[in-house]
């Protein structure tokens, strides 16, 4: 195991065992940034928060003692853009994964800013952080009665007009209902409002996927003869597509961080061997494997290539309300749970 445990003290006083990992990752389970960044910046003062377990609600302890990474996933970084100094001044590492998706007009992420905002707030970031450090996902590719293939390779391109030079990389994935029943029940919803008839026909058929993908090439090689070379790669899609030039993307990414963050030489010696390397009394780090320890989190889908991270965040409780979401049951569930949550400062304790 790559993620040590440690005994902290509770804000109760009480002693307990906590999981300590190098990556943290905020979050697969609800949007962090845009939503509970005083919450995140409350917990890392106190050195650590608790998460639970989203089939058995038991709670579990997760420090920040030794973290070192930290992988932003969200829809709006607007809020959590002025805390991000405190993680400068820590020497915490972190970049963003960014889902920019224009589905203004079919309704299916109803409660985040219009694109124009989202737009502004992503070139913003790219350039306080860098643009290898903010990752455009335009994600999941999602069919309608009138969102066809080719509307979505529009929509594609129009919004990489506009932030083009702001980000290195374009991940996109397709949409999966058949293997989430929380997405199902979502779309069922929402084809009262929406009118997507048949919830599994939003699915892409492989040929369609493929006019996707060869429709992205040619997108790239545009861009690319503008100047702004971008890579692009699915997440979590078993289907190989690198005869495309299509790579199959790490969102946790043991490559970027070694790239980016390659003067932390404790980070690297984690990335390649799992164990943080300390200096000798010279500050000499000792040499390293050139390939190094396989540390895929085994947690995650088999297409994942994701590296060992700790997820945190609460699931039903991001308040963006996206038709296709799996990780809400119902907008009134996630209602229910913040309130539950919230304590008399209205901060969210989970």
């Amino acid at each position: 195991m790559v993620n040590d445990n440690v005994r902290i003290k509770t804000d109760s006083g009480e002693r307990v065992d906590a999981l300590a990992p190098v990556i943290v990752s905020a979050s697969r389970s609800t949007d962090i940034p845009a939503f509970y960044a005083r919450w995140f910046f409350n917990r890392l003062k106190r050195g650590y928060c608790v998460w639970y377990n989203p089939f058995n609600q038991k709670p579990s302890y997760v420090s920040f003692a030794k973290c070192k990474v930290i992988v932003f996933w969200t829809k709006n970084p607007a809020p959590i853009i002025p805390f991000l100094p405190e993680l400068d001044r820590r020497g915490i590492h972190y970049y963003f994964q960014v889902t920019l998706n224009d589905y203004v007009r079919e309704g299916l992420e109803p409660n985040v800013p219009s694109i124009e905002e989202r737009v502004e707030t992503f070139k913003r970031l790219s350039a306080l952080i860098g643009k290898e450090r903010v990752i455009w996902r335009f994600d999941p590719l999602i069919l309608t009665e009138t969102l066809t293939p080719r509307e979505i390779l529009k929509k594609i391109w129009r919004v990489g007009n506009l932030i083009k030079g702001t980000t290195e990389k374009l991940v996109f994935s397709f949409v999966d209902i058949s293997a989430y029943k929380k997405v199902q029940h979502n779309l069922v919803r929402g084809t009262k409002a929406f009118n997507f008839g048949n919830v599994m026909s939003a699915e892409m058929t492989t040929d369609q996927r493929r006019e996707v993908v060869e429709g992205l090439v040619k997108i790239r090689q545009s861009w690319s003869r503008e100047g702004w070379h971008v890579t692009m790669a699915t997440c979590g899609e078993a289907f190989d597509y690198s005869a495309y030039g299509v790579e199959r993307n790490c969102c946790i990414d043991g490559s970027l961080m070694e790239r980016v963050f390659g003067d932390d030489k404790g980070l690297v010696s984690f990335l390649k061997t799992g164990k943080i390397a300390e200096p000798d009394l010279f500050g000499a780090y000792p040499s390293l494997p050139v390939v190094g320890k396989n540390l895929k989190d085994k947690g995650q889908r088999k297409a994942c290539g994701c590296m060992i991270s700790k997820d945190i965040g609460l699931y039903n409780t991001c308040r963006h309300f996206c038709i296709y979401c799996y990780a809400n049951t119902s907008r009134t569930c996630v209602l229910k749970n913040v309130a539950r949550h919230r304590d008399e400062n209205e901060s969210i304790i989970w």
